[in-house]
């Protein structure tokens, strides 16, 4: 059997066990780590052939120069229909220039240094949404970051629009973003300058989950101009990429960065884009997957709002004006909904604690305005904390009290 790429196993092994720690198949690891430095983002016969003889086989293949007339006969026994030879002929010229031993060695080792993860299809972390692009689904995803946070996908809208956003835009977007995270979800974007960069942030500063994903490497964060913000971004969220460390965005990969944005997430809104803006590229790709769609509207004379009338117009978006109307689109499962508005609850009643006093007696209004929430709402959590003993209420206001010293109100 033909060693890939020229490296014996040990060599392999020891490269893939430093991106993914126990790999049941290291071959397979190691193969699409390979293809993904070989092929384009969303090249359909790659996408066949590692589908149809499994990633190691296929780069094997490719090692032993195996010309298009024999890989066809072998695609018919794995069910894919004949008529590809010409196809294959194109690609196999694409693709070997690319089967470098010393690239893909490196790639995995910047990926080594920078702690950067290589999730593969058959990973309970694969966001199971890109499966739906079908053979131009990604070949592995490297990941710099939580992997949790791409399970956290399952419950995601994606946010996206204008670079050169617009004051307006980034208001809507903060609010839309802080409030989608406050209903339990994560947030898609792609880390770009204007309405991706705000989308992200207000999700980090509402603690929330956000996943940026980019056209070039984890390694080399992209604007610069964000690297700031794509390292909070991996501290409690992830980066992601369908290429290997060390390759450069370029204008296509932006496009085909934009696919994985829109499959990945539940729903995809757009929420400031002028008439040619990349995100309506990004909003295509989720019209063409079934995925809900929505746009933001906009002053009728603003040009940076023109795209997301046109959506509304042309393409049947859904017009959402805030994080209700956005989150309609892609309802979450009653479960999660209960566990979000669950931990609102706790969030809100910790705030409320922290503003009582054990010796300075507070009203509703004061309290109210301390921890940042309603009157109303102040006075449903002291309700309940009262039962519970943990307050008690004079003539001058609401104390904080132990519950171990003092009885509950009967």
């Amino acid at each position: 059997m033909t060693s890939l790429l020229g490296l014996n196993p040990y060599e392999r092994s020891a490269l893939v066990n430093a991106i993914a720690s126990g790999a049941d198949d290291t071959d397979d690891l190691f193969a699409r780590a390979a293809w993904s430095s070989i092929a384009e983002p969303g090249d359909r016969l790659a996408g066949v052939l590692i589908a149809s003889l499994g990633a190691a086989s296929s780069l094997r293949a490719l090692v032993d120069r195996v010309s298009a007339s024999d890989l066809e006969p072998m695609l018919s026994e794995a069910g894919v229909d004949d008529g590809l030879t010409s196809e294959l002929g194109k690609a196999l010229e694409r693709w070997l220039p690319r089967l470098n031993e010393t690239l893909v060695t490196a790639s995995l080792t910047q990926a080594a240094r920078y702690g950067v993860h290589l999730l593969t299809p058959s990973m309970a972390e694969w966001p199971v949404g890109l499966n739906d692009l079908g053979a131009h689904a990604p070949i592995a995803l490297w990941v710099r970051g939580s992997l949790s946070a791409m399970q956290a996908l399952e419950h995601s809208i994606a946010l996206v629009g204008a670079r050169a956003a617009t004051g307006y835009g980034e208001h809507v977007t903060m609010e839309s973003s802080a409030g989608l995270v406050d209903r339990g979800y994560a947030i898609v974007s792609g880390a770009a300058y204007g309405i991706d960069g705000m989308a992200h942030r207000a999700a980090l500063a509402s603690r929330g989950t956000t996943v940026a994903f980019l056209a070039g490497g984890v390694d080399r964060f992209y604007p610069s101009g964000h690297d700031a913000l794509l390292n909070r971004i991996v501290e409690t969220g992830a980066v992601a990429s369908e290429v290997p460390c060390g390759v450069p965005p370029t204008k296509w990969r932006f496009l085909q960065r934009n696919r994985l944005i829109a499959a990945a997430s539940q729903a995809t809104v757009v929420l400031e884009a002028g008439w040619r803006s990349g995100s309506l590229n990004t909003a295509g790709h989720a019209g063409s997957l079934g995925r809900p769609l929505g746009a933001v509207p906009g002053p009728v004379t603003s040009a940076a709002s023109a795209g997301c009338h046109r959506l509304i117009r042309e393409y049947s978006a859904v017009c959402v004006t805030n994080a209700d109307e956005m989150a309609e689109l892609a309802p979450l499962e009653p479960a999660a909904l209960q566990q979000a508005r669950i931990s609102e609850h706790h969030s809100e009643e910790s705030r409320l604690r922290d503003s009582l006093s054990a010796r300075s007696p507070r009203d509703a209004t004061d309290l109210a305005t301390r921890a940042g929430l309603s009157v109303v709402s102040v006075q449903a959590l002291l309700g309940a904390l009262e039962l519970d003993g943990s307050v008690k209420e004079n003539e001058r206001g609401w104390l904080r009290v132990d519950p171990k010293k003092e009885k509950p109100l009967s």
